[in-house]
């Protein structure tokens, strides 16, 4: 059975939040687009995938990482530049904070978590 948590995270400065990839990272400007894009990197498997393939040796990487959780939900609250971001999912701690890292680099900060 699958423990289903609730992540509360907080981003600083929405606007300086990239992540290290162009090519992966979050370049909207608001955290409605935020939330919209880190719900559908949790829910698929396209940017799992597409960091995978720029990988050096992506068959060393373990697969675990890519897992998937279709009825994971984001939700982002901002003010000013700063963004509330609640996601609740089944899915690993190590999993969401791999994600969010690469759409926003380390710009973010873990609050709380707790049970959904």
């Amino acid at each position: 059975m699958t423990t289903v948590q609730r992540y509360m995270f907080s981003i600083d400065d929405l606007p300086k939040a990239r992540g290290e990839s162009h090519e992966l990272s979050f370049q909207g400007g608001s955290a409605e687009s935020l939330a919209a894009l880190l719900q559908q990197a949790l829910r698929e498997p396209s940017l799992w995938q597409r960091w995978l393939a720029m990988q050096p040796d992506p068959d060393a990487v373990d697969a675990a990482l890519g897992q998937n959780d279709p009825a994971a939900i984001v939700e982002a609250h901002q003010s000013d530049v700063h963004v509330s971001v609640t996601v609740t999912s089944s899915l690993p701690h190590a999993i969401i904070k791999h994600r969010l890292t690469l759409l926003v680099g380390k710009h973010w900060t873990l609050r709380n978590v707790s049970a959904a």
